[in-house]
């Protein structure tokens, strides 16, 4: 207890505090000589790892590797190319891919190719064997024949100069000649084998940054892919799908003994990708794996256009086609109609080769008795689509075109000399005339209606491009009813309909083409018209919905899923006239493109097959008109045209003048002129020159009334 007492009073003399000592300085011992290269050493590392690690390093790490990549992986591709060139191996491969797919006509279509590639390989190297006999025998052959004639030009300069020296002169010629090419060959010889190898690595380097061959690591920022492309594994799809965000369908994954295996069938090549039926567990409904196409597509490692999703027979079930990396991108070549000129057309039996499906087959599209309308954004291929089928069409000279291009610039001129009817502008006068023709293709569907039980027709396709400009025009006829609109008021929609109502029965049909499709001008009566729709690129799934029906969006028809701007001419078709998967409502198909240029080449074949027919271009301008002068103008450079012909040629030009006149009327006008009709081959025709005499010897009277 005393550590806690405290002292009251201080000592008057203090001891005084002790001094601390001073502080002792160790110094440390001078380490041993050897330990200096030590220390030298690490920080030599130091610096060397520092280096390495640098940016600017690693960047010229990276161009060396991706250049030598470049060559060495160029090289490798050259030479597969070569190999390929020389042996059966490419053919070996499709046939291997072929046969994995379960695609034994495809295979033994590889096989016979392969087959055919080593026969004339041997004939080849058969004539090989002769070829060094036939080569001396040829020179041999030639230096003769040579110094013969260079011989016998000499004796006739010989005696013309009146030298004798003369007749070795041709051949002198020639050797200084030969003499000159081999010191030109000697001074380029050594450049050139300096220069090749240079060359050739500068060829397959160029090849191999073409193909991108090289690490990822080392290649631009831009062109790094850590996965795409990647192939397609059934622990990759599961995943996928695993990772859609759907609840009940990742438990349901995670509670399968298999990780999810047992939902998925075979992964089979399909074209340009591959195919994968995928069965869902309970709870999963297909149309939630559809909503979430763009997100499966990233978890696939590619682009939201290169995984589509449709609906197959099996209940619960989902057809994944998962596309290669790019190959969408890539053109899928030229139209047999551009390709072959033997190529032939049949209304009633054939097929237009119109395209290539997204497994790389054939997508040929029957025209037989169908209503067609394609529809989608603009610029996207719309008309060339439409024209592709129609150009084939053209090539049966039976078929018939009435035409009206309502944009008007000049996309299908070529049918000038094909068409019966061709309207080309974009004003209102221009949907007057398109109206007022199809109008006249309805008086002609009801005379046909109205013929005898059993009598054949002739196809008539009226097609009308850009048809909403006709459904908006504001125009209004003499007897107040609109031309355009939607209303049971408007001729040019009242007639489309009664086309589709009863036209195919007598090969009466109606093409449509229109830009983003909306109530207002694509009616739902017209639309729903059509036997065939097709569509391109959309805005939105509402649209999708009008061009092509509720039944084949609900089914997987994703038209609003296209890329703008890239997808030309990539089309989603639902018709009964093309070949769609089993289960399916609809088709994707990538088009042909036909340029103007190669469209007019096809369509100078088709007028090539037809006997000269009179393009209209101006319909009923409500003036008087000069019928004699008419009828003239409708036959065209042909010598007789049959009666009924004419009678539907003037109808195409004036409906108000002629739409209600008969044989007997045509009869009696003729007649009255003295260039009445005659039978030809038991039928009456209108032979042109009677009425070109007609014309010539007419009197001042006037021209024949339009009074019939």
């Amino acid at each position: 207890m005393t550590d806690n007492v405290v002292p009251l009073f201080k000592d008057p003399n203090p001891e005084p505090p002790a001094t601390p000592a001073a502080p002792t300085l160790t110094v440390a011992p001078e380490p041993p000589a050897k330990s200096r290269p030590v220390r030298v050493f690490v920080r030599t590392g130091r610096a060397v790892v520092g280096a390495v690690k640098h940016e600017r390093t690693r960047q010229v790490a990276r161009v060396s590797v991706r250049h030598g990549s470049y060559v060495v992986g160029g090289t490798r591709i050259v030479a597969r190319r070569a190999w390929d060139g020389r042996t059966g191996a490419r053919y070996e491969r499709l046939l291997r891919a072929a046969e994995a797919a379960g695609n034994y006509e495809a295979a033994g279509e590889w096989e016979e190719r392969l087959h055919r590639f080593r026969t004339e390989r041997h004939k080849r190297r058969m004539d090989l064997l002769t070829a060094p006999e036939k080569l001396v025998k040829g020179a041999a052959y030639g230096a003769g024949g040579s110094i013969g004639v260079l011989i016998a030009i000499g004796i006739a300069l010989a005696i013309a100069n009146k030298d004798v020296t003369d007749v070795v002169t041709p051949l002198m010629a020639l050797v200084e000649l030969i003499r000159l090419l081999v010191t030109l060959v000697t001074i380029l010889w050594g450049p050139l084998v300096a220069i090749g190898p240079w060359l050739a690595l500068a060829g397959v380097w160029a090849v191999g940054r073409q193909r991108s061959a090289a690490p990822q690591w080392a290649l631009p920022a831009g062109q790094r892919s850590s996965d795409a492309g990647a192939p397609i594994t059934p622990s990759i799809v599961v995943t996928a799908l695993r990772d859609l965000g759907i609840a009940t369908l990742r438990k349901a994954i995670k509670d399968m003994g298999d990780a999810g295996a047992a939902m998925l069938g075979p992964i089979k090549i399909a074209g340009c990708g591959v195919e994968v039926d995928v069965t869902l567990p309970s709870g999963v409904e297909t149309a939630e794996i559809q909503g979430r196409r763009k997100k499966l597509a990233e978890n696939l490692n590619r682009h939201g256009h290169e995984v589509f999703i449709t609906i197959p027979e099996a209940a619960r079930t989902v057809r994944l086609w998962i596309a290669d990396s790019g190959a969408l991108d890539e053109p899928i070549g030229p139209s047999p109609l551009v390709t072959d000129e033997t190529i032939s057309a049949d209304y009633i039996k054939g097929k237009a080769p119109w395209g290539q499906d997204l497994r790389g087959d054939a997508a040929e599209l029957s025209p037989y008795q169908r209503h067609l309308l394609i529809t989608g954004k603009s610029n996207q291929g719309k008309t060339a689509a439409m024209r592709s089928l129609a150009l084939w069409l053209a090539l049966d000279r039976r078929v018939e075109f009435r035409i009206a291009d309502l944009k008007g610039v000049g996309d299908w001129g070529m049918y000038d000399g094909i068409a019966t009817v061709l309207i080309q502008g974009p004003t209102d006068e221009h949907v007057i005339e398109a109206t007022e023709m199809v109008e006249a293709v309805v008086a002609e569907m009801e005379r046909r209606i109205q013929a005898p039980p059993g009598t054949k027709f002739t196809p008539l396709i009226c097609l009308v491009d850009e048809a909403q400009i006709a459904f908006m025009s504001p125009a209004i006829g003499d007897d107040k009813r609109p031309y355009g609109g939607t209303k049971a008021t408007s001729r040019y929609f009242q007639a489309v309909r009664k086309i589709h109502n009863q036209g195919r029965a007598v090969d009466v049909l109606m093409w449509q083409g229109t830009q983003d499709p909306t109530n207002e001008n694509l009616p739902k009566l017209v639309r729903e018209g059509a036997h065939t729709r097709i569509s391109l690129v959309l805005g939105t799934e509402s649209q999708a919905r009008m061009a092509l029906g509720d039944n084949a969006v609900e089914g997987g028809a994703a038209p609003h899923m296209l890329r703008q701007g890239f997808d030309k001419g990539t089309v989603v078709v639902a018709s009964d006239g093309i070949k769609i998967p089993a289960g399916q409502s609809s088709i994707t198909v990538r088009t042909h493109y036909i340029d103007t240029e190669a469209a007019t080449v096809i369509a100078e074949r088709a007028k090539a097959l037809r006997d000269g027919v009179t393009t209209l271009h101006v319909i009923d301008s409500g003036e008087d008109r000069d019928v004699l002068a008419d009828i003239f103008g409708v036959l065209g450079d042909a010598p007789r045209v049959l009666t009924a012909d004419v009678l539907k040629r003037l109808s195409a030009l004036s409906e108000k003048t002629y739409g209600a006149w008969t044989p007997g009327d045509l009869k009696q006008v003729l007649e009255e002129a003295g260039a009445g009709p005659y039978k030809s081959d038991g039928r009456m025709v209108v032979g042109r020159e009677r009425v070109a005499r007609a014309l010539a010897n007419r009197d001042g009277e006037g021209s024949t009334s339009a009074e019939a």
